[in-house]
């Protein structure tokens, strides 16, 4: 499976000719997010939010011919989940953080969520979607040796704090761990840089890809858990 960064919470992830997208955001200066429009054709995409325009905007993400891409909302998938497209998709309700508020003096009421997990290239993938909270107990007793890849969000603030999520990934034990959702010159968020999460582990556990893609397969895993770090490409 070789996953591609585009920005934000979004990436690529091919299995042969199978292609899926995770939480494209809306394209364009701000109100949107600054970032480029993905424009490369995708069989499913998959969202954890269907109202957050940094998640749920697939309008720029092409099809394959005359057929747009299946579109899945994490959030609409029965508690045990859906195969689309030969590919498993579990959800798991979460929320924005209940506690910060970014919009100060305006308040702001948290969005639903889902984290996802699904399975492509014998690789079980959990993407954490846009949780600002600690991960519940009962997820993390199904996740629990269940993931091999971990799409981390990596920004605090108004997602999940660092201590939640040093022991969500503890909990959970993926082999790879991939930082997503920090903050980029690119985007207007006041979030924090991928490096502020990276100094609470030593560094021979964080690999910089140098890139923005990383291919991997079930044999190619690490034996412990290892971060790296791709390049955005939007």
């Amino acid at each position: 499976m070789k996953i591609t960064f585009y920005a934000h919470a979004s990436f690529r992830l091919e299995d042969g000719p199978l292609v899926v997208v995770t939480d494209p955001y809306t394209p364009g200066l701000k109100p949107g997010s600054g970032f480029d429009p993905i424009d490369e054709p995708a069989d499913l995409v998959i969202m954890s939010s269907s109202t957050d325009d940094f998640h749920s905007d697939p309008s720029h993400v092409q099809g394959r011919g005359d057929a747009r891409p299946v579109v899945v909302d994490a959030m609409e998938l029965p508690t045990e989940g859906r195969t689309v497209l030969g590919i498993p998709i579990t959800p798991f309700p979460a929320f924005e953080s209940l506690s910060y508020d970014f919009q100060g003096e305006f308040g702001r009421h948290p969005d639903a969520n889902a984290l996802y997990l699904f399975t492509l290239g014998g690789l079980n993938v959990l993407h954490l979607g846009d949780t600002g909270n600690p991960v519940p107990p009962e997820h993390l007793e199904r996740l629990k040796g269940k993931v091999d890849v971990l799409l981390a969000l990596a920004g605090a603030h108004a997602t999940i704090a660092y201590e939640d999520l040093d022991v969500a990934i503890e909990a959970i034990g993926p082999r790879v761990i991939i930082p997503m959702h920090y903050h980029s010159p690119r985007g207007w968020l006041n979030i924090e840089p991928v490096d502020a999460f990276l100094s609470r582990y030593p560094a021979e556990m964080v690999t910089r890809v140098g890139g923005p893609s990383l291919e991997i397969t079930p044999d190619t895993l690490p034996a412990k858990p290892h971060i790296y770090v791709l390049d955005q490409t939007r």
